[in-house]
């Protein structure tokens, strides 16, 4: 299997990049390719005592700034590592890509060099979150601002192929996020939504609030790419928030710190639950090749882990798994834009 790595994109990169594929070609056995600029990968893999053993290097000489509109991928950024890693894949000569570099090129590289999978209106992006018991997968989480019911029925479509393929959950459930559970609440777009997905096929629960969400009370939350991005940043900074009053809290006093140092290893693995890094990143859903966005202050080991998305998603065929679910859908529509 060879999955594609950006070597350049994220605040990073190359070093992490570079370490977080050597670390994967050891884990999961399969050909990196990493794309930018030649030189400074060989020298930044020697100057750090990392082995390119397994690793492919694939030349491309500019870099997509995180500044530039992301449209500009397609022309000024033609040459830029992120640009020349997916029309490689996109080409039949790697098996899934992945990129911790500007987003919304991320979304533009995928609808315009991956392309859309046939009958798919919008690809969407997915995040994985922590609930009370395990996860959930919100999405979209910004990559349509803007979205029509047709669309909201397919990005549940979406969600649920990939927590069956890459997350290991049979027949998921799906809720819709929404300012109350009864189906007459919210805009135009959740209503007509909730008609659709309530026909669809899919183990649809209903409408969820997004107080619900932290709960577990479906494992993938739909929402247009506005919605969906308010909910998980507003799930980040609370959580971040949180943390750092527990801590502080355990500073107060004697007591407090004795009673910190006391549970300091089980706080370990709650951090854990919330570390973004474990995750990997946040599937492009939708394409023709599996994509995966990195986060953009991932080190090594979140770049291993959004590889391993990656490998997950090409050995049990997301893409094709999205293609039948969409052709299953109840309320499919044939006609795209």
């Amino acid at each position: 299997m060879r999955i594609v790595i950006d070597a350049f994109g994220g605040d990073n990169a190359p070093l992490c990049n570079i370490k977080g594929a050597a670390d994967a070609v050891k884990e999961f056995g399969i050909t990196a390719v990493l794309v930018g600029k030649t030189d400074e990968i060989k020298s930044s893999a020697e100057q750090n005592g990392i082995s390119l053993e397994g690793i492919e290097i694939l030349d491309a000489p500019d870099v997509f700034s995180m500044h530039s509109a992301p449209t500009d991928l397609i022309k000024a950024g033609k040459d830029s590592s992120l640009a020349v890693g997916m029309k490689y894949a996109a080409e039949g000569n790697a098996d899934a890509f992945v990129s911790a570099g500007s987003t919304g090129a991320v979304v533009v590289g995928g609808t315009f060099i991956c392309k859309r999978i046939k009958g798919v209106k919008r690809a969407a992006l997915g995040s994985i979150v922590p609930t009370k018991d395990g996860k959930t997968f919100i999405t979209d989480i910004g990559a349509n601002a803007e979205c029509r019911p047709e669309m909201l029925c397919q990005f549940a479509s979406m969600a649920a192929a990939y927590l069956s393929k890459v997350e290991g959950i049979e027949n998921p459930t799906v809720g819709l996020l929404n300012i109350g559970t009864e189906d007459t609440k919210g805009g135009e777009l959740q209503i007509e939504a909730y008609k659709l997905l309530k026909e669809s096929g899919l183990n649809f629960v209903g409408n969820i609030e997004g107080r619900d969400v932290a709960t577990g009370a479906a494992d993938a939350v739909i929402a247009d790419g506005f919605t969906g991005n308010v909910a998980l940043k507003m799930y980040e900074g609370v959580s971040l928030t949180l943390f750092k009053i527990i801590k502080n809290l355990f500073k107060t006093n004697l007591i407090t710190l004795i009673s910190g140092a006391l549970i300091k290893p089980y706080m370990g693995g709650l951090k854990k639950k919330f570390d973004y890094a474990e995750t990997g990143g946040a599937p492009l859903l939708g394409v023709k090749v599996p994509v995966i966005k990195a986060h953009g202050s991932s080190d090594a080991r979140a770049i291993k882990n959004a590889i391993r998305q990656a490998v997950r998603a090409v050995e049990n065929d997301l893409v094709g798994s999205i293609s039948e679910g969409l052709a299953a859908l109840k309320t499919n529509e044939t006609t795209t834009d």
